[in-house]
């Protein structure tokens, strides 16, 4: 995974995600099977390009996506409180047969493409098979927040989906709400005091105002009921 270098999002204080580059926009919707587990993502529509927008942080805009000042009316508190540690100093270890499983569970936009099949977790165990092989690359690689990574134990890399340089406005019609920002393809996120996170293939950044691991997404609008 490389960085995209002309694309950018910075964090304003308590204010809007200030998008950079002409990043490409569009719905990412959850599918989900006849048991209402999530299964596969389908784009919805996408938004006219621009080379610049703000993106809605504190969930109250009446133009959402798009940021339109509520956030000063509100008296918004977009505090970062998110570790600034890299995701493998985060993440904790499973070990299986011929997978490896990290997880930063505090990145968690609680999108349960982990669930299917008895969990990731277990299916970790099972990678001497090849169906659970496959099914543990497919669920990691579905996590938008990148909280779950899989890892190839003989080369020691990390098995990431190709995923181009853009932003998905996640909906999640089993739970009848609107997730999180989808940040794909290593967009670089700049904190509001000008720190640069670590870039990554797959992150998610809140967009309900109410995470407690901000800018990122920590599945709050789940319980928030937020719809945008």
């Amino acid at each position: 995974m490389s960085e995209s270098p002309d694309m950018k999002i910075v964090v304003e204080t308590d204010g809007p995600y200030r998008v950079t580059g002409g990043v490409p926009l569009a719905k990412q919707i959850i599918e989900v099977d006849g048991e209402g587990q999530s299964i596969e993502w389908r784009e919805g529509d996408r938004y006219p390009a621009q080379a610049t927008y703000e993106l809605c942080r504190c969930g109250q805009s009446h133009d959402k996506p798009f940021c339109d000042g509520s956030h000063e009316e509100a008296g918004f508190d977009g505090t970062e409180t998110a570790s600034r540690a890299p995701y493998l100093e985060q993440a904790e270890r499973f070990d299986g047969p011929e997978m490896e499983l990290t997880d930063a569970e505090p990145l968690c936009a609680y999108a349960r493409f982990c669930d299917p099949h008895g969990q990731i977790w277990n299916l970790i165990g099972q990678t001497n098979g090849e169906e659970a092989r496959g099914l543990v690359r497919h669920e990691a690689g579905h996590c938008p927040a990148g909280r779950l990574v899989a890892w190839e134990k003989q080369s020691g890399q990390p098995l990431e989906p190709d995923l181009p340089p853009s932003i998905g406005l996640v909906e999640d019609p089993q739970m009848g709400v609107s997730g999180p920002i989808w940040v794909r393809g290593g967009i670089g996120v700049a904190s509001a005091d000008g720190t640069l996170y670590e870039v990554r293939n797959r992150q998610t950044l809140c967009r309900c105002g109410a995470s407690s691991n901000k800018p990122f997404c920590d599945g709050s609008h789940t319980s928030a009921g937020f719809k945008a």
